[in-house]
């Protein structure tokens, strides 16, 4: 199967990148909090003016830039004013930068904490800016500047491992969670296979996989040939029981008859007796081994078991050599078989079970065709099917028993005029299926029962592939 067409392999893909991308908006979002507000320091702005101002009486603007870079290192921004100029220049925002000439001007001291991107601008995280009164050794005046975020205290490396770990902690949280879900959604449908397969297993055959788990993915499809498999399962052996329910009660009544037979010839009084009696055994054994052939022919085709193997059947062809095998029987009772084809379709299956359909037909019609009488066989086709139809003059079938004709062992108000196990129109019936065709009976006008077997023909071009093969 190719994975990018399995369902399952995209559910699994879209919730791990979706995991992913929570993991990356989750981190970022709860790291900047946390930098921003778990870890917020207090500045001591005074202590800073004061050492920046002897830093810059002791060493002038070298000692005072060396404190800047100190500073700047633990993510704070100051230096010392005097006149409006820098005395060591400063990095600012825009916004800060802009209001400073206004703050120095008002000589007082400022604490401020504004929003980077001043008004109307996305808050940014919150910063300090302090301007602190400052007096030089000459009495000159001077102020400090500082500028810091709350969180700048932390170092550049700070910052990046307490990233990293929060990612970690919520890729670990994210993709348990998913796994758990996933894990979920598989492991569930899977112990309900589980479970079915446990009590088909210990024999309970009409278990089956919940409807709730027929999702459309490969565990869903699993689900349905799970619970296609077990009613196959459970039809084959309802089917296999029904079967040897019914030969065991078809076969008893034979069997008791060849017992008594075989017990008179045991008994005779003489050679001549005895061996009527032996021909009489020997024709029930015949009726038995008939009884058994159909009855396993019928249990395979009711069983769709595999392995028939299909072929071209030119049904004339077929027709002639059926038509031509039951004249003897026809004979016997003095039949008149007649057979009409023009067309020779091909269809394609299983010549063996189709002359065994057949010749079930031809010796149906025989059987119930009065003594002297005819029985007609047509082929017939049109673009797409090819019908063989066998009527008989007899008696017909009374209408409420026509349903009944091919089910097993059903024998209608006039099986005596006929012996049979009527099984013989119900493996028609399978065989017509098998092929993908059908089978129908009906009373014809005049007198006799008319039985149609439908089958799908091979169009022409098919056919002459099957030829050259």
């Amino acid at each position: 199967m190719i994975p990018f067409k399995s369902p399952l392999f995209w559910r699994l893909l879209i919730s791990f990148c979706i995991v992913n991308v929570l993991v990356f908006a989750l981190g970022g979002s709860v790291t900047r909090y946390f930098i921003e507000h778990a870890t917020e320091r207090d500045i001591n702005w005074s202590a800073l003016a004061q050492q920046a101002n002897e830093a810059y009486e002791s060493g002038g603007g070298v000692a005072l830039a060396r404190w800047q870079d100190e500073q700047r290192r633990r993510g704070v921004d100051a230096t010392l004013y005097q006149g409006g100029r820098a005395l060591v220049p400063i990095r600012l925002p825009p916004p800060v930068q802009d209001m400073l000439p206004r703050w120095l001007a008002s000589g007082r001291d400022v604490l401020l904490r504004p929003r980077r991107g001043g008004p109307g601008a996305d808050p940014g995280p919150e910063a300090y800016v302090s301007i602190q009164q400052l007096a030089g050794d000459n009495g000159q005046a001077r102020q400090f500047v500082g500028f810091a975020f709350a969180h700048s205290r932390l170092s550049h490396r700070t910052r990046w491992e307490i990233f990293l770990a929060v990612q970690l902690l919520l890729s670990l949280l994210l993709i348990g969670l998913a796994g758990w879900w996933v894990a979920r959604n598989v492991a569930r449908p899977v112990e309900a296979l589980r479970s079915a397969s446990r009590r088909v297993a210990a024999g309970d055959l009409s278990a089956r996989v919940d409807e709730r788990w027929n999702r459309r993915d490969e565990l869903g499809q699993l689900a349905r040939d799970f619970n296609a498999m077990a009613e196959r399962i459970e039809a084959l052996v309802a089917h296999d029981r029904g079967v040897l329910q019914d030969l065991s009660h078809e076969l008893r009544s034979p069997l008791a008859r060849l017992q008594v037979i075989l017990d008179l010839a045991q008994h005779s009084a003489t050679p001549v007796e005895a061996a009527a009696h032996f021909a009489q055994a020997e024709r029930e054994i015949a009726r038995l081994d008939r009884l058994t052939g159909e009855m396993l022919a019928l249990s395979r085709l009711k069983g769709d078991l595999p392995g028939m193997e299909s072929e071209p059947v030119e049904l004339g062809l077929l027709l002639e050599e059926c038509t031509a095998t039951m004249q003897l029987s026809a004979r016997e009772r003095n039949i008149e078989l007649r057979l009409t084809h023009g067309s020779a379709p091909v269809v394609s299956g299983s010549a063996v079970l189709l002359r065994r359909a057949i010749e079930n037909l031809i010796a149906n019609a025989i059987k119930f065709s009065p003594q002297g009488g005819r029985a007609s066989i047509e082929l017939r086709s049109d673009a797409e099917y090819a019908t063989i139809e066998v009527r008989d003059y007899g008696p017909g079938v009374p209408a409420h028993e026509l349903v009944l004709l091919f089910r097993p062992f059903f024998r209608g108000s006039n099986s005596r005029l006929a012996e049979g196990h009527g099984l013989g129109l119900t493996l028609v019936e399978r065989v017509a299926k098998a092929h993908g065709g059908e089978v129908r009976a009906q009373n014809a006008e005049g007198g006799g029962l008319r039985v149609s077997l439908r089958l799908p023909r091979v169009r022409e071009g098919e056919a002459e592939t099957y030829t050259r093969a």
